[in-house]
């Protein structure tokens, strides 16, 4: 975590750092969310289940679009994500 930033000494600046501080906590839970889902399907891809794989591919693929949606992702980030999630399950789909 990072220290707490010095004390501000107007009003926009404080509420700059309120706002900066809300965002960040919303960021961080949003990347948290995307790293669960992309380990879900890793998992299921793991154990070689494919409806599983499929169900948590469809769920991976809404929240990491939602995240580039609201600038959380840059888009060529979301979309490398979401094009490695999908070809392990396609590869799964396959064998």
């Amino acid at each position: 975590m990072a220290a707490k930033a010095p004390v501000k000494r107007n009003l926009s600046a404080e509420k700059r750092a309120r706002q900066a501080e809300a965002k960040n906590a919303r960021n961080r839970a949003a990347k948290s969310t995307i790293k669960g889902v992309t380990k879900a399907v890793e998992a299921s891809v793991k154990t070689n289940d494919k409806d599983a794989a499929a169900k948590t591919l469809l769920a991976a693929i809404k929240t990491i679009s939602s995240a580039k949606s609201k600038g959380i992702l840059h888009r060529n980030t979301a979309s490398r994500k979401i094009s490695r999630l999908t070809k392990k399950a396609n590869a799964l789909a396959k064998a």
